[in-house]
């Protein structure tokens, strides 16, 4: 895999540089709620623009349905590019149209441009390698050379990412270069003891990294909503906490095969319940409470790790060299339900292993919690794609830029 440095050595003044960036940030309205992503590709941008070339930056933003909508605009993301930089952004109104073609001709030497969100176009995330290919085809025409440095999205085999590195001299970017290299050290030659907390929704959104994990990590903590099934699969009431039973037969496997491989796992001892999901947006005081794990109330759901749990989960992480952390512990949007999302961030913080939390809502609330990034060894901008990674699937994205 080429890296963006000797691509710079073979020079790239005046050449025109397609970078895949992952600038898919949370908006509110067209307010950026956590620009980490944005942040994440600066330094590839910024290198490639001092080096002379005209710097085409793409990326999808949210699920828009293969057509143009205003609430999926990657304007606000460009602005926001354009601020960081120091410098104007260029923005293209489109993706390979005619406001694309005369954004990136007008470019000059050292300078950025954005083009609109890819996915806003069909063949962007089209399962047919034809309608791919022509949409790859077409974003060709705007680049001289790419360079992959969107991590969240090289587990999707979609044309800016999987196909077009194939029909243009291409490089990886300095965040892939480090999002795999951190990834390398979670699966080749671990430090231990070995620690993966993963919390989130569902367990079967989860179940490939454990089924992998298994194999290789010495703890497994277990939090979010995912746990209430794991809990469900003990024997226990779960009130009306989320619950997966069709994962019950998966669960109880894993927690046998994780007994008969000497895997510790961890659940919480004890959860703080309401009757009612929070408003996430008035964000005012619940009528909550905290009971043990195994006794929750008929009519009540579990939203967060209770305190002893937090305190079993720190002290479960304390001596731990090596950490991967997935997924909150409960509804931390609310400040009812935040703390056991803020104690395995806390617990990280004091280690002294090296900590990577993978992307996602995990990588968002450490930032809305107020953690300094830098107290972490890694954060990473793509949960999916790392999850994909440690299952040790083959991520298109990747398998691109191999020369």
């Amino acid at each position: 895999m080429k890296t963006i440095d000797e691509l710079l050595a073979e020079g790239v003044t005046g050449k025109r540089v397609f970078v895949r960036a992952d600038l898919n940030v949370p908006l509110s309205g067209t307010t950026i709620t956590d620009d980490g992503r944005i942040r994440a590709v600066q330094p590839t941008v910024e290198k490639l623009a001092a080096a002379g070339a005209r710097v085409v930056v793409a990326s999808h933003l949210g699920r828009p349905k293969g057509a143009p909508d205003p609430a999926f605009s990657l304007a606000p993301a460009a602005a926001r590019l354009g601020e960081l930089l120091g410098a104007d952004v260029a923005f293209a109104t489109d993706t390979v149209g005619e406001s694309a073609r005369a954004t990136v001709a007008a470019l000059t030497d050292g300078r950025v441009a954005v083009i609109e969100n890819l996915r806003f176009n069909p063949g962007e995330t089209s399962k047919d390698d034809a309608e791919r290919g022509a949409f790859a085809d077409r974003l060709a025409e705007l680049a001289d050379v790419y360079v992959g440095d969107g991590f969240g999205a090289v587990h999707r085999k979609h044309a800016s990412v999987f196909d077009l590195p194939a029909r243009l001299p291409h490089a990886a970017g300095d965040l892939i270069a480090t999002e795999v290299g951190v990834l390398k050290k979670l699966t080749e030659n671990v430090e231990r003891p070995y620690a993966v907390v993963l919390g989130g929704s569902k367990v079967s959104d989860k179940l490939g990294v454990i089924d992998h994990l298994l194999e290789r990590a010495d703890r497994i903590l277990i939090g979010g909503g995912m746990a209430y099934t794991f809990l469900k699969a003990q024997g226990h009431e779960v009130g009306s906490s989320l619950l997966q039973e069709d994962q019950i037969p998966a669960v109880l496997e894993y927690l046998k095969r994780a007994e008969e491989k000497g895997v510790e796992f961890v659940l919480p001892v004890d959860v703080v319940v309401c009757e009612q999901f929070p408003d996430l947006k008035a964000k005012a005081p619940t009528q909550h409470r905290t009971v043990p794990a195994d006794a929750i109330p008929a009519g009540f759901m579990g939203l967060d790790n209770g305190p002893e749990t937090n305190k079993l989960y720190a002290s479960k992480l304390a001596d731990a060299v090596t950490v991967f952390w997935n997924g909150p512990m409960g509804v931390f949007e609310h400040p009812d339900y935040a703390e056991g999302t803020r104690a395995v961030a806390q617990a990280l913080v004091d280690s002294s292993g090296f900590s990577v939390v993978g992307g996602g809502d995990s990588a968002a609330a450490v930032r809305i919690l107020g953690f300094d990034e830098n107290a972490f060894g890694h954060i990473s901008t793509g949960g999916g794609a790392s999850l994909e990674y440690l299952e040790g699937k083959t991520l298109p994205g990747l398998a691109a830029l191999e020369d």
